[in-house]
């Protein structure tokens, strides 16, 4: 193989491939090793998937009802290129009696379309609307795996954790937001074996690309005159404006964070007191970061007597706070990418990201949903939070629940130590 990403079937005999797959799945269900037949992204996801306690012979789970489903995926912002998605794949889908499929971030289905045949098979192991195939969930799997990874990626048959799915083939792509870079979701083309080829790799590859393209397009930012600001999940926020994208040091992140919170504006000496722990700290220091940033953004942006934001600004963390506001709690979960500014020692920001992970947090443990619990416990900031892994073994499924306990009996202990 020259190219690692893509699945092993496409350069090799695929019934002799199969077989060393299949014998090397059941030696790593049953004990955990891994054999040479196994690709390193693809023994990589098992571990991942093992770690989730994800069971080799269960199945995905259909998270979004058909009341919850239209909304939301009408509402998303890859229901703008969807028309394009489906004018590039569904010739080819039908052809080969594929499936054709778009997920979230978090790797709910969102379109599964494509030959009706498929489709009836595809139901039996829950690749519909609605269902979440996130590595989390339903093991290694083309979509869940490019979430997770980032990456486009091949998945053949045996290669998938999960026993009912191995009958399929999957290639799938990450579709990004062209003026952010966060993830979106995923495309992804699932059928027989006959797909384990470069070409449906760079088939979906090169649909992800149209797709980010035409998003640009679509959906241009700053167009209004607005303001873009991204603080989660990132120690250097990025702004966009008037088509400029701009990352932010972490101090002049910390201070557009805090005038966005303030539109009233904020005096020199409440500004110092928002923005610094040590009292100490001398007026000047202020004012010199704060002409920095005006040189930079420029004095329609950032104004002074008071110190306020001259634009509209549009942060992702109003977003979050909105949808929660709204009760669209998958919809906020969707959309937080992580703790605010997370190494900022600045009160306000502190303060800040303290309060919306808090409110996601109880509104998810108080939704009970399974899947958006999981979301929240397997992200890098859930992975101690004691509370959501109690509720998430509460709610998931009865095989799952052991499993989920011990975990959260081991968290405990290590907090009261």
């Amino acid at each position: 193989m020259t190219d690692p990403w893509v699945a092993p079937a496409a350069d090799a005999n695929p019934g002799a491939r199969l077989g060393e797959l299949r014998r090397a799945h059941e030696v790593f269900t049953s004990d955990g090793r891994l054999e040479t037949p196994v690709r390193s992204v693809v023994g990589q996801s098992w571990r991942r998937s093992a770690r989730a306690r994800v069971s080799p012979d269960g199945a995905a789970l259909v998270e979004l009802r058909p009341d919850e489903l239209g909304p939301y995926r009408n509402t998303h912002p890859l229901a703008h290129v969807m028309p394009m998605i489906r004018e590039l794949m569904s010739a080819y889908a039908m052809d080969g009696e594929h499936l054709f499929a778009v997920c979230d971030a978090h790797g709910r289905l969102l379109w599964v379309e494509g030959h009706a045949r498929a489709r009836r098979r595809a139901e039996r192991m829950n690749f519909v609307e609605g269902a979440r195939w996130a590595e989390s969930e339903a093991g290694t799997n083309a979509p869940g795996t490019a979430l997770a990874i980032d990456r486009p990626v091949q998945v053949f048959a045996a290669e998938h954790f999960l026993r009912p799915v191995q009958q399929w083939t999957c290639a799938a792509a990450p579709l990004h937001d062209p003026h952010t870079g966060r993830v979106l979701g995923a495309v992804d083309i699932t059928g027989g074996n006959g797909l384990a080829h470069p070409h449906s790799l760079a088939f979906v590859q090169a649909v992800a690309r149209a797709a980010e393209s035409q998003l640009a397009l679509v959906a241009p930012r700053s167009a209004d005159g607005t303001a873009q600001l991204s603080a989660l999940g990132r120690d250097e926020a990025l702004l966009i404006l008037g088509g400029r994208r701009i990352r932010l040091s972490r101090r002049h992140s910390e201070i557009l964070v805090t005038l966005a919170l303030h539109p009233e504006g904020l005096g020199g000496d409440e500004l110092l007191i928002e923005l610094y722990e040590d009292e100490s700290v001398p007026p000047v220091t202020v004012r010199a970061e704060l002409a920095r940033l005006r040189r930079l953004l420029g004095p329609e942006l950032l104004r002074s007597r008071p110190y306020r934001l001259g634009t509209p600004v549009d942060a992702d963390f109003d977003t979050v706070a909105r949808r929660l506001e709204s009760g669209a709690v998958a919809a906020a979960l969707g959309a937080y990418a992580g703790p605010l500014l997370p190494r900022s020692q600045a009160p306000a920001v502190v303060r800040l990201r303290h309060r919306i992970a808090d409110e996601l947090r109880a509104a998810l443990i108080a939704r009970g949903d399974p899947g958006l619990l999981a979301d929240w416990a397997y992200s890098p900031w859930g992975a101690e939070d004691l509370p959501v892994w109690r509720a998430l073994a509460v709610a998931a499924p009865r095989e799952r629940r052991a499993a989920l306990l011990a975990r959260a009996r081991v968290l405990d202990a290590e907090q009261r130590a």
